[in-house]
């Protein structure tokens, strides 16, 4: 009886930690609403687009022939480009925008995350904003959305800068704890629930090259945008429908001038596959930044977009 008396107590103990230890870090969804007053200040928008409220930032002289137009990567937001614009938009209109599956944006009711959904996405939103050619860039998954933009509709791409872009089947060197939890089938619904600080905070310090650069103010924007409702689960559906590598080959089919911009210390899609873009790009060119990671346009904003500058100034 004693036996069975301990046994049952020490279930209850443990039982009690587990409760205590997921309370500590139980995370419920934040609404749009409840978010866009310190995320959406003006010149934030948002317009009706695919059957979804699409955050967007549109800056610079309307007249600009050949408009820029962000892409941000995995669990980022059009505030990753922040760096970017207060220097590009003194001269050029510049246009990002929160991804489906992210940022204030949302999740895709049609719940598609493929490569191909993302690109008749962009697609549409040129259309909606009545843009004929732009000059698309694009980091990591916005890199790869961006490459396969102008694979697929060459008339509308002028020029590509591609940032530590995917679409390569590659092996990651490190992965960030965020990812590797996202991408585990057992973890995964779990994380639409759960959301611990700590796992954004570690997840950013993996992919900059330099980790110090990682403050809180960088911290608390992923973890609130990654709380916006819908967009956790949706993370897990993106990594699920995408297939690493499948349109690799066409890469060296894309023929619009590219600026491959890579950080020497990504650690997730390593330099060597920047190599292979300038390699296989008809007119690729690449610029390496020694000391940075897998966010070099956020990590150093102002290094990596004199380069920019010199190859637009160039491509006029």
């Amino acid at each position: 009886m004693k036996r069975r008396t301990f046994l049952r107590t020490s279930a209850l103990l443990v039982l009690a930690l587990v409760v205590i230890a997921l309370a500590s870090v139980w995370e419920p969804d934040r609404s749009v609403e409840s978010l866009t007053a310190k995320w959406a200040p003006p010149p934030s928008r948002f317009i009706a687009l695919d059957g979804m409220q699409v955050h967007l930032r549109d800056e610079g002289p309307r007249d600009d022939p050949a408009p820029i137009l962000l892409l941000h990567g995995t669990s980022a937001s059009l505030h990753t480009w922040d760096g970017w614009v207060a220097v590009l938009a003194k001269d050029r209109r510049v246009i990002r925008v929160d991804l489906p599956g992210f940022g204030l944006t949302g999740p895709d009711p049609a719940d598609r995350y493929d490569i191909e959904a993302y690109t008749r996405f962009v697609v549409d939103l040129m259309d909606q904003l009545k843009l004929g050619r732009v000059v698309l860039a694009g980091n990591s998954l916005g890199g790869h959305i961006a490459w396969k933009t102008a694979h697929d509709h060459p008339e509308r791409v002028s020029q590509l800068i591609l940032v530590d872009a995917a679409g390569y089947a590659f092996e990651p060197e490190s992965i960030p704890i965020g990812f590797r939890l996202a991408r585990n089938p057992l973890f995964a619904p779990l994380l639409t629930r759960i959301l611990p600080r700590s796992t954004v905070a570690a997840s950013l310090r993996d992919v900059y090259g330099d980790p110090t650069r990682v403050d809180d103010a960088l911290v608390d924007r992923y973890f609130e945008l990654t709380l916006r409702a819908g967009n956790r689960r949706a993370v897990g559906e993106r990594f699920k429908q995408m297939k690493s590598g499948e349109h690799e080959g066409q890469v060296a089919e894309v023929r619009q001038p590219t600026l491959v911009l890579w950080g020497a210390k990504d650690r997730l899609i390593p330099v060597k596959f920047g190599e292979r873009f300038a390699r296989e790009l008809p007119q690729g060119r690449l610029v390496v930044f020694p000391g940075l990671g897998h966010v070099p346009h956020e990590e150093d904003p102002v290094a990596t977009v004199e380069a920019v500058r010199a190859f637009l100034g160039q491509a006029r």
